[in-house]
């Protein structure tokens, strides 16, 4: 397994990926935000590979104060608990790191409240989930 930048040859992957594991109304969301992802800053997009399939995609964005967030995360149910979702959150921090971000925060809502605990596994506290009562969205920063 190893975490890479998205190419948009992983386009139909990742599309299916987010279809098998976001409920309906979270894929539209993601679908949208990962759009204006790729069109502002695409090396805030990363996949995971397991032998030559697409494991696991995560999306990142930094806004106007230079902070970084993890804004959502999907791991294809067969490679689940095994330590993808991790591999993809560090590779994230990393690029943050690389770009010197002044706070690095993982966005909340109703659709990955449930992964919460992934986070908390490699080191994020409640101090760093930032809550959001509107949908999630992407930010134009730098």
């Amino acid at each position: 397994m190893f975490v890479r930048p998205f190419y948009l040859s992983d386009y139909a992957s990742i599309t299916s990926l987010f279809s098998e594991v976001l409920s309906e109304a979270c894929y539209e969301e993601t679908m949208e935000a990962f759009a204006k992802q790729l069109s502002l800053d695409p090396d805030l997009v990363l996949v995971s590979i397991v032998g030559d399939e697409i494991a696991g995609i995560i999306i990142g964005t930094i806004d106007q104060r230079n902070q970084g967030y993890y804004y959502r995360i999907a791991v294809a149910t067969a490679y689940q608990r095994r330590g993808i979702g991790k591999a993809l959150i560090n590779g994230l921090k990393q690029k943050f790191i690389q770009r010197k971000v002044s706070k690095i925060l993982v966005t909340v809502d109703v659709h990955n409240e449930p992964i919460l605990p992934v986070y908390e596994a490699v080191g994020y506290t409640d101090n760093n989930f930032s809550r959001s009562f509107r949908h999630l969205r992407i930010v134009s920063g730098r």
